[in-house]
């Protein structure tokens, strides 16, 4: 079974900025009722459906799969709940690992989230200086969950 194990830092100042380039993301998620989701996601010209188990500490089931982009746009129209998620997403090669920087547009915008993938959960790694606290396993930080309970929304408690 395919897993995910990331960590995941609130990010701090802008000198992170420099180090990548970023690219418009855009998502959305079909409600389900166990913890689990499935999200659309459209990245430029390419499109990829993934289930995600629920998540238990840092790590999760995920499979993913690329679907037809036009498929990908009815789908994020027509099947997924509204709000959807938009972000630029930056990668940023550091110490043989991959940050991806989402930095949120419209409900979200002014949150920023760093995300790292890991070989396994005790695995040490080197923090940038530009990551603040640790939000791996708040779920207020969910990509499925900030589609629903926006940053900017007064609801959202930080």
């Amino acid at each position: 079974m395919p897993k995910e194990i990331e960590r995941k830092f609130l990010v701090k100042g802008e000198s992170w900025r420099e180090l990548g380039e970023g690219t418009l993301y855009r998502q959305g998620y079909i409600t389900t009722q166990n913890e689990s989701t499935v999200r659309v996601r459209v990245i430029g010209e390419k499109a990829y459906l993934t289930l995600k188990g629920k998540s238990q500490g840092m790590s999760r089931s995920e499979y993913e799969y690329e679907i037809p982009f036009e498929e990908a746009r009815e789908i994020l129209e027509e099947l997924c709940d509204h709000p959807q998620i938009e972000k630029i997403r930056y990668k940023i090669y550091l110490d043989n690992l991959v940050w991806e920087v989402d930095e949120f547009l419209g409900d979200n915008a002014g949150l920023i989230i760093a995300e790292v993938e890991l070989k396994d959960e005790d695995q040490v790694i080197n923090l940038p200086p530009w990551l603040a606290e640790e939000v791996t396993t708040d779920p207020r930080y969910y990509n499925s969950n900030l589609s629903r309970f926006p940053y900017r929304n007064s609801s959202f408690v930080r």
